[in-house]
């Protein structure tokens, strides 16, 4: 009886075991399953939530460009993503598609963005395509009536960086202006701002109005190029408070704090994401004897002076001449300042860096030159640095234009 009892036990405990054992290895494969069924959806709802520029909404533009004469304005960045995943220009798609592209407009930096900031670009022809290029960055710029006499309808394609002295917003007034006074419809394809998670900077005053500063906006807008575009219409500032015929062409998948690496340079200069976010604090080194970078392999991530003192500046570079920067500031000279190449990502635009350089510079009375102006858009912040003002001070003074200005852009937003 003893032995009976004793065998039922062994018997029972073991099947007991080989359940158990069956049990897990079932919720194991069941979890592996789950987790990749997890991992699948993952990835389709990434893929889903990709954003696509405007110039990939094929669909939507092309039946407005059939059986007419079309226009571009763009350069480099003017791509479109492909389903294989690679980039294609949108001239080539444009031609693919058997659109009547008569010309394309260039920008600065010319149509392939190989020129120098501010370097005059003539008019030519496009080598790998063989359409005439019309430059709106050399003897004018703004489309004339006769460049446009050929063309029905006009295309704008240009990545913005989301700052006010970035001309190609400059670029977008006039060809609204031009197409308004011409009679010809303005398509926007709409792509990200990369600096779109704030707003900030001086309010440009209207004295001050120049090709890198021509709107009534702080320096970080906050917008995209079609919505900026709208706002340049809404708030009348072409000429005569003409309107232009503007359709913008919207992305998908685009949020204003949803975070943009950009496929290609928008400009020599810019060569990375680092780059981008400094622009607008680093760019006010342009109006001063301070260089930014250029003519190193870090454009505005580092900045530098001979000016300045080495005991305070131990970082060190001599800009060269290189593509994008034939003529950098203190060519050939040993600069002293700082790299910022691994500061942490900015969400405003820092001054500290501006009124490090000016209280530490040995050439006081020349540091600022007569384009920091244009570059503010104001005669204030210049005065504020000279007269000791801290950066907490500044932002202080411009926080009255700011919330005007935040309330006004509310009308011109097209994404959540």
């Amino acid at each position: 009886m003893l032995n009976y009892i004793i065998r039922f036990f062994k018997s029972t405990f073991l099947f007991s075991l080989i359940a158990i054992l069956s049990c897990g290895n079932t919720n194991s494969k069941s979890e592996k399953k789950d987790k990749k069924i997890n991992e699948s959806q993952l990835a389709i709802s990434k893929k889903e939530k990709e954003i696509e520029v405007g110039a990939n909404q094929t669909e939507q533009y092309l039946p407005l460009l059939q059986h007419k004469r079309v226009g571009l304005l763009g350069n480099q960045s003017s791509l479109l993503k492909q389903k294989n995943g690679n980039y294609i220009h949108l001239v080539d798609s444009l031609l693919a598609l058997q659109v009547d592209l008569k010309k394309v407009f260039a920008p600065e930096h010319g149509f392939r963005g190989n020129a120098d900031a501010g370097e005059i670009i003539a008019n030519g022809k496009d080598p790998k395509t063989g359409l005439p290029v019309i430059s709106l960055y050399g003897s004018h710029k703004k489309p004339t009536p006769e460049q446009l006499k050929d063309i029905d309808i006009l295309i704008f394609d240009l990545q913005d960086v989301g700052a006010r002295f970035y001309t190609y917003i400059s670029s977008l007034h006039y060809v609204m202006e031009a197409c308004a006074e011409n009679n010809i419809p303005l398509l926007v394809f709409d792509r990200p701002n990369p600096n779109e998670h704030y707003i900030d900077g001086p309010i440009l005053e209207k004295k001050y109005k120049s090709f890198v500063g021509m709107h009534p906006v702080p320096i970080v807008h906050g917008m995209t190029i079609g919505e900026y575009a709208q706002m340049i219409n809404g708030e009348g500032w072409l000429k005569n408070h003409i309107k232009c015929d503007l359709k913008i062409i919207k992305m998908n998948n685009y949020t204003h704090h949803k975070k943009y690496s950009l496929p290609v340079k928008p400009s020599p200069n810019l060569p990375n994401d680092k780059a981008i976010n400094l622009y607008p604090s680093l760019c006010f080194f342009e109006g001063t004897t301070i260089n930014a970078g250029r003519g190193t392999n870090k454009q505005f991530q580092v900045y530098g002076s001979p000016f300045l003192n080495p005991d305070l500046f131990p970082y060190s570079y001599t800009p060269k001449s290189m593509h994008g920067a034939k003529h950098p500031k203190h060519l050939g000279v040993k600069c002293y300042g700082e790299d910022l190449s691994t500061t942490a990502f900015l969400d405003k635009i820092n001054l500290k860096w501006l009124i490090k350089a000016y209280k530490n510079t040995n050439n006081k009375s020349n540091f600022f030159t007569n384009f920091f102006i244009k570059l503010a858009g104001t005669k204030k912040l210049q005065e504020q640095i000279e007269n000791g003002l801290t950066a907490e001070k500044i932002r202080k003074s411009w926080q009255p234009g700011l919330e005007k200005f935040k309330e006004k852009r509310q009308g011109y937003l097209l994404y959540p």
